[in-house]
């Protein structure tokens, strides 16, 4: 579904879109680089308002969300384009199509909204591709959650304008931000990107009170050395916060890494033991099926408060309080 956009400014005969951190400009019958926005005749338009690629009721901690409303389920939807080019994109399918290529239906926002509630949903997510791909349907369907008691959530890559981030921060409750790597190289190599406005948003979105959690996917050689896990640690305590909920993930072989190894879990470990010997609260371990590093633990007891097996909650000593039950330390997590 075609919509003008937000967000652009007349540069001649070209449109300087201001969505993301590419600031395309774009002529006269061209695509931006995520191929979602046009210029038709000097009106820049989104091409995939309301067009959905993927939707499903998934538990929240599949965003990875696991210190926002624990054990409920949030309704998420994804849409077509990024505006990075991951390498080991594991949705490249989505991310890296354009419009015409991916079978969408149309979910406009209040039939979104209306399908969360019916499902007993407690927030509404946009994932699966970057949000900001379709920003102006994001923020529509936001407002309409708001005002029927559903949380918004964006899983995104951090990539945002700072104007785009005006426009949806009165509306957005949580985000868990992709944090990639570490160095310019990694970004410019890997995802035809920058690091330091990832870096910019994390800091702007916590500092905004929007519940943030950051992930960091353990690409072997590219960005699991313990110069990149002590880089990543020290941008966490020193610019964001130690309660900050940090995920280290396993890579597995993917789109155009395919000859890469999975990370050892080893790695996995050692990043845990960084970030927590450096004061991170809140420190996971995902995709590793048979560890117990998503389990919530007390920073300062070290008491089993939140038992995950996957994404199932298997117990919750959260549920009445917001306090260790053994030591009584107050634990940061939204219930």
């Amino acid at each position: 579904m075609k919509k003008e956009a937000i967000l652009y400014d007349e540069m001649g005969k070209a449109l300087n879109c201001k969505v993301c951190e590419r600031r395309c400009i774009i002529s006269r019958g061209k695509r931006g680089f995520c191929e979602m926005r046009e210029n038709e005749e000097g009106t820049l338009y989104t091409l995939n308002y309301a067009s959905a690629s993927s939707v499903a009721v998934d538990p929240i901690e599949k965003k990875p969300l696991f210190h926002f409303y624990p054990g409920t389920t949030v309704f998420s939807l994804g849409s077509v384009g990024c505006n990075f080019r991951c390498k080991h994109c594991q949705n490249w399918n989505i991310s890296q199509a354009e419009l015409k290529e991916i079978p969408t239906r149309e979910i406009l926002p209040e039939d979104a909204v209306r399908v969360a509630k019916e499902y007993g949903c407690k927030s509404i997510a946009w994932t699966y591709n970057e949000p900001t791909m379709w920003l102006e349907y994001t923020l529509d369907s936001a407002k309409l959650a708001h005002k029927e008691d559903l949380k918004t959530v964006y899983v995104t890559n951090g990539y945002m304008t700072e104007e785009s981030f005006q426009e949806i921060k009165p509306y957005l409750d949580a985000a868990n931000i992709d944090l990639k790597g570490m160095s310019e190289k990694f970004y410019k190599d890997l995802c035809d990107a920058r690091l330091q406005p990832v870096l910019d948003n994390i800091v702007r979105m916590h500092d905004a009170k929007i519940h943030v959690e950051v992930t960091n996917l353990m690409i072997p050689s590219y960005n699991d050395s313990e110069e990149d896990i002590k880089a990543l640690v020290k941008f966490m305590v020193n610019e964001v916060g130690v309660e900050v909920p940090l995920h280290f993930t396993r890579f597995y072989p993917q789109y155009k890494l395919s000859e890469l190894p999975p990370t050892e879990v080893a790695i996995l470990q050692k990043a845990h033991k960084i970030a927590r010997d450096a004061g991170m609260k809140y420190v996971y371990i995902g995709n590793v099926p048979t560890a117990d590093g998503e389990n919530t633990l007390c920073p300062e007891c070290g008491k089993i408060l939140i038992e995950r097996d996957g994404f199932s909650i298997i117990d919750d000593n959260l549920k009445k309080s917001k306090k260790c039950p053994e030591c009584g330390t107050g634990i940061d997590v939204v219930v």
